[in-house]
């Protein structure tokens, strides 16, 4: 059991029986009656977001996610395929469960899959990854960091915005909680 005074972003909790992960809290006292916490939660499986209000002092079943490290091999159809490092163990995962990773990972790459209770919800990406650029438009003598953007095609089919400088064949850094340039590699 965790109180309303110990929650923080990123903590997963079990709510009606779903699982919740907090993205953003609010502790809100007004001048009279009793202080609230104003939570923002993402449902793990479905992917929706929510907002709720509880009363201070409440106390949620905090979920215990067991996360373990894989690669990711390929895919097929609709259905994404990684094996665990250890046990050479293979875990299918569909789009829906992706979501938004499918942007950032490669054939090859190390990652970790959260699972509840046997059951494989998702994965956990690193804060950066490392992409080929393999369409953007081209870049002329004399152009700086701070010249400006244009869009850029990664390996992966996204498109972000990099500095000027950047050509095709560069190998990029890129953010994937935000989905921006950090650095050429």
């Amino acid at each position: 059991m965790i109180s309303t005074g110990d929650l923080k972003k990123g903590i997963t909790i079990e709510l009606d029986g779903e699982l919740y992960t907090i993205l953003d809290w609010q502790h809100i006292k007004m001048g009279r009656g009793s202080a609230q916490v104003r939570l923002k939660l993402r449902d793990i499986r479905a992917g929706h977001t929510i907002e709720r209000t509880f009363q201070a002092g409440e106390k949620f079943i905090r979920a215990r996610l067991d996360r373990r490290t894989v690669q990711y091999l390929y895919s097929d159809g609709d259905l994404h395929y990684f094996m665990d490092v250890e046990s050479f163990e293979q875990t299918a995962l569909n789009r829906d469960q992706l979501s938004d990773a499918l942007d950032y990972i490669k054939e090859g790459m190390s990652l970790d899959i959260l699972s509840y209770k046997d059951e494989p919800l998702g994965v956990e990406l690193p804060n950066s990854v490392e992409l080929q650029v393999v369409e953007t438009g081209p870049g002329f003598k004399g152009d700086t960091a701070t010249a400006g953007n244009k869009p850029a095609k990664l390996e992966t089919g996204i498109t972000i915005q990099v500095p000027i400088f950047i050509n095709n064949g560069d190998i990029v850094r890129v953010d994937t909680r935000t989905g921006e340039y950090l650095e050429r590699v």
